[in-house]
């Protein structure tokens, strides 16, 4: 067996607001969608070299069933621009032993992201 890609899939009661944070924060782009009745119930982002899905269920509970962590060559651009696009603090940028520059946030639903850069060669 193999497995060629994966990827996680958010679920959220606020489908727009949730892929307009992504499409903000981190400049994915939507490169599938499909509608139920006119309204959108799952959309697929590119973001860097991988893929996000976003898919609408309007009970669904927060919480911390998933962790997204995010590449990028600028840890403290990165993290800055979500915030500015609406997420939440969880950790400033920070120098860790193993060799990475890391931050946490959470994004509008709650869920938690790293973002993160290697310091070392």
């Amino acid at each position: 067996m193999v497995i060629d890609r994966l990827f996680p899939i958010l679920r959220t009661p606020d489908l727009p607001q949730l892929s307009g944070f992504y499409e903000q924060a981190f400049g994915a782009e939507v490169t599938y969608r499909y509608d139920h009745e006119g309204v959108d119930v799952y959309v697929a982002l590119a973001v860097g070299g991988g893929q996000i899905g976003i898919g609408l269920e309007a009970d669904i509970a927060r919480g911390d069933a998933i962790a997204v962590w995010f590449y990028t060559d600028d840890v403290d651009a990165t993290y800055a621009a979500a915030l500015a696009a609406g997420a939440a603090s969880v950790a400033p940028p920070e120098d860790l032993p193993w060799g990475e520059r890391v931050a946490q946030a959470r994004d509008p639903d709650g869920n938690l992201l790293y973002v993160a850069t290697t310091t070392r060669p």
